[in-house]
């Protein structure tokens, strides 16, 4: 019968043989994959689709915070965070953690962990836990850093556009559609999780589902009932609510 299975992800290769060595005290958990950083956690999660997360925060390219924000809801692994920071931890249980272990990690604390980790398995409320997770990164949005790039899912792999590269971001529902000159990429996020975190120099909101890049705007021009549109230099037309009116700088001007 296979066990628990568990994915430990953590830069640092002595913290990730030494949490190998308090999984082997649990035959009931199962070592499915490891991971270094971000972006080789969530391909390894969302390969091996594991129960149990033992999860850093701070880690290159992707913190364990945004690793958890870039998964699909139903691959959502309970999460036993491990880090050096304690910081985190009101975060950390906002986000639904099972538990949060500071650096150096007594063997006694991982136990107790791991049987929290099971009690909540024996509940299986995933999409509980999938539901508050999402709200909790919403809420948290105002604090996060800027983001300066995205993460996006072609075919098989993940990869990286700039903020630069997005003409603009449109709503679609628990997700939106990054507008950019590789194309069109969906991301799990929502409007307003997304709009505290971007930079209001460059970006604004216009309409309850568009977001523009301000450098794409090329003009505005008349549209029906005291709205106009926001002309951008694909020439793609966008709809400028009165709403969002005041958003805009008053240096973009009207077109031809």
């Amino acid at each position: 019968m296979s066990g628990i299975r568990t994915v430990i992800v953590d830069d640092e290769p002595l913290a990730r043989e030494k949490l190998r060595g308090f999984l082997g005290r649990h035959p009931d958990l199962e070592l499915a994959g490891e991971a270094a950083d971000g972006l080789e956690a969530i391909a390894v999660i969302e390969r091996v689709r594991p129960a149990l997360l033992l999860l850093d925060i701070q880690m290159p390219e992707l913190d364990g915070f945004e690793v958890l924000a870039a998964l699909e809801g139903p691959a959502t692994p309970y999460v036993i965070f491990a880090t050096a920071y304690d910081h985190y931890a009101v975060q950390a249980f906002e986000v639904g953690a099972v538990d949060y272990l500071l650096k150096p990690i007594a063997p006694d604390r991982f136990d107790q962990a791991v049987e929290r980790a099971r009690t909540e398995l024996r509940r299986g409320d995933g999409a509980a836990l999938a539901e508050r997770l999402a709200r909790a990164l919403e809420a948290a949005a105002p604090g996060r850093p800027r983001v300066e790039r995205f993460l996006v899912r072609e075919r098989e792999r993940s990869r990286f556009v700039s903020a630069d590269e997005v003409d603009w971001i449109e709503a679609a529902g628990n997700y939106v559609k990054l507008h950019a000159r590789s194309g069109t990429h969906l991301l799990r996020a929502t409007m307003k999780d997304l709009l505290p975190r971007l930079d209001p120099a460059r970006f604004a909101r216009i309409h309850r589902t568009a977001i523009v890049n301000l450098r794409r705007v090329k003009y505005l021009e008349p549209w029906s009932h005291g709205d106009q549109r926001v002309v951008l230099e694909s020439g793609e037309r966008l709809t400028l609510s009165r709403r969002f009116r005041d958003a805009l700088p008053l240096t973009l001007g009207d077109g031809p």
